[in-house]
This record gives C-alpha cells, structure tokens and sequence, in this order.
C-alpha cells in the first residue's frame, strides 16, 4: 500500500523536480550543471542538478519501490501477527489516524537518529547522504535496505495502531520529507520553522560541515530535535555530502558501500570487542568505515 502511494506521486515528482529546475536558473544564484565532477571541484557547495547524480538517485527510488514488494511479503504477516497481540486500542480512538501520524514521526526522529549513530543502522542510511548536490531528486535517493529498522515501528502496532494505520502514517511521513529537500526555498515565517522541519533544518542534516553532522533528524516536526538536543539551525552555506565521498554513481555500490566495508572489517577482527566495534560502534569508528 505504501508503495502504491508513492507510485501515484511519480508524476508529481517530476514535475515538481522541473519547477525547481526553473526556480534555481531565476534565483540569480550560482548554477553549477557540469557533468564532470572534477570541473567542480573548487566550488564548495555546487548548486542545480548534475546528471548522472541525478539518474543515480532516481535509481535508488526504483530499487528502493522495487525491493518494498519483496520485504512487504515478510513484514506485513508480522505486523499483523504483532497486533493481534496489541495491548491497546489507540487507533481506535477519536483522532487515531492523526496520533499514529504524529507517533510514527516520534519513533522516525529516534530510528533516524540510531542510524547516525550505530554503524550497521548507518550502512542502511548513508546512501541518502552520499549525493553531493541537494535537490528534490536527492529525496528519492532512498536506502534498499532500510527494512532493517522496521522494528522501531512495531510498539505502534502493540498500543493498537492498526497495520494500515502504521504504514500510511509511514507514507505521510516520506512523502512530506520530499519537498525538504531543496535550496529553491529559503526560510518560511518563524512559527512554522520553530514547529515543522523545513527545507532549512532539513539542509542543515544533510550538510557535511563540522558543525551540521547529527543534526536535525525531525521528519515532519521539529520540536523532536528541540526537545532532545540534536537542533542546529542554518548558518555557514552548507556543504553536501559525506565528510568523506564516495565519488561513484553506480548504485549498486552506492547502495551497499558501508555494509561491504563492515563485512571487510568484522574478517579482519580478532576479538569480540573489535566485531561490537565494526557493527555497532559509531560510523566512522573502524579503519575502513566512511564517516559521515
């Protein structure tokens, strides 16, 4: 079901990706669309879209609708499996659909944060991050792996949210993060940017500057990362990427890049220790980790 919703927004995706296209040309900003990357190398943050980067990222969307027909077939016996036990009925009550909304965004804010900070979450994760251009395209750049945190979810289904409620909060969620992801817009009024995530906080996660890394994990609202201490607003013009690049735009390799380092790292251990450490340990905590 989720993945027939984001089906239906293909259109809207493209057509929005030309809208901005337009929007960035009439900003009066700097519009770097140079296919080679070493001919942009001196600039700091490249603004537009480049090509292949582009291509690359509408790759990991497919793979991404692809793969969620294949998972769905696992997950969904089991989330039903795990209502069947529900403890509550939270969603049948009055307003059950927007409180599944605002908790499965509670429980995104904490999986989010997880996957920046454990090494084997990460690996699910990092190929969002790995594009070094931000643009609406940069939001279909989704993970062929992210199942591996579905658990996060399932206390949903224990208070009483029903499957349909959990996995179309889900969709809303994804699907309102798609229009962060753009520098053609700026600011929104102050009481918006101090409830909702923005396309300024969200520019601020994706910013590989010293001062932006783990920062603002919010999906829809913001106050998770005010509540909980992980808010940086925008400054310093950001810079996109990892702290340390990838410099592919096979998604194959940017799909599985992490997880093929981690299982280099855990054949070269020697101890328990040092197998916790390449797992679930910080990115970045093992030799061959690439840091964010």
């Amino acid at each position: 079901m989720a993945n027939d919703a984001t089906v239906l927004a293909i259109p809207a995706f493209f057509a929005t990706m030309g809208l901005e296209y337009v929007a960035l040309r009439r900003s009066g900003k700097p519009i770097v669309e140079i296919d080679d990357p070493t001919a942009v190398s001196n600039v700091d943050a490249p603004l537009g879209y480049e090509t292949r980067d582009t291509l690359a990222s509408l790759a990991m969307g497919t793979g991404m609708l692809a793969i969620g027909l294949g998972t769905a077939k696992v997950l969904g016996p089991l989330d039903r499996a795990v209502f069947a036990r529900r403890l509550a009925a939270a969603g049948a009550r009055r307003g059950g659909m927007a409180a599944a909304i605002v908790a499965w965004d509670f429980s995104y804010y904490w999986s989010h944060r997880w996957q920046h900070e454990h090494r084997v979450l990460w690996a699910a994760h990092v190929n969002h991050h790995s594009s070094e251009r931000y643009n609406l395209s940069t939001a279909l750049r989704q993970p062929w792996t992210g199942w591996i945190t579905h658990w996060v979810y399932l206390p949903m289904l224990v208070v009483g949210f029903t499957p349909t409620q959990v996995a179309r909060a889900g969709q809303i969620n994804l699907l309102y993060q798609y229009w962060v992801h753009t520098e053609a817009i700026d600011t929104l009024p102050a009481p918006i940017e101090r409830v909702m995530n923005t396309a300024s906080h969200h520019r601020v996660h994706h910013g590989a500057n010293q001062q932006y890394l783990d920062r603002n994990y919010a999906g829809i609202f913001i106050v998770w990362d005010r509540l909980f201490g992980s808010f940086e607003p925008e400054g310093e013009r950001i810079r996109y990427g990892l702290t340390k690049n990838i410099e592919t735009f096979n998604p194959v390799k940017i799909a599985f890049h992490e997880w093929m380092d981690i299982f280099r790292d855990l054949r070269a251990s020697r101890s328990w220790p040092d197998r916790i450490g390449a797992t679930w340990g910080p990115p970045g905590g093992q030799p061959a980790a690439i840091s964010h």
